[in-house]
């Protein structure tokens, strides 16, 4: 795993080269060269490992994303402050599934840091007012819920969200 810095300078020394082969009239391999800059560059705004955990997580395979995260190491050198969010989310949703309360501090940084998208900004409001709930934090809850449902535009939570206000009517 690269530093992110170092990705963007392997993509500039990659640049150059290409720039070099265009001036030596190789036009195909300074194209070629170009588009293989354009990876590091893509892979710095990008993380391959926080992908390859995207797509064990598709599969349910909890275990396999988690490997994946396992190799970012250090997160705060190695990962831009959007691709840090995503980081603390993929944790967030994994150990939910056995500590809440460190999976509520996942989730929490990840908003803190933020999150690209909306649904995902929802997906992890909803995850925290269910925390909020099974912590007996009442109001907590209804105001993450709310926040949740202004982020879902379309409606891809909405079931969650109405079993949830269901289950908050017992507390």
């Amino acid at each position: 795993m690269f530093n992110k810095n170092i990705k963007l300078i392997l993509a500039g020394l990659i640049t150059a080269w290409s720039v070099y082969q265009f001036t030596q009239g190789n036009i195909m391999n300074g194209i070629s060269i170009l588009l293989l800059a354009g990876i590091f560059v893509l892979l710095y705004f990008k993380n391959e490992f926080i992908l390859l955990a995207f797509l064990q997580l598709r599969k349910q395979n909890f275990p396999g994303a988690q490997k994946w995260l396992n190799y970012i190491k250090n997160p705060e050198t190695a990962l831009i402050t959007k691709q840090q969010g995503y980081y603390n989310y993929l944790h967030g949703i994994m150990i939910s599934q056995t500590n809440i309360t460190q999976a509520e501090k996942y989730l929490r940084k990840a908003i803190k840091l933020g999150l690209s998208m909306d649904h995902d900004l929802a997906m992890a409001k909803l995850q925290l007012a269910g925390i909020a709930m099974t912590k007996r934090r009442k109001r907590e809850a209804t105001n993450l819920m709310t926040e949740a449902k202004k982020l879902d535009k379309h409606g891809m939570l909405k079931e969650q969200m109405t079993m949830m206000k269901q289950q908050m009517k017992k507390i």
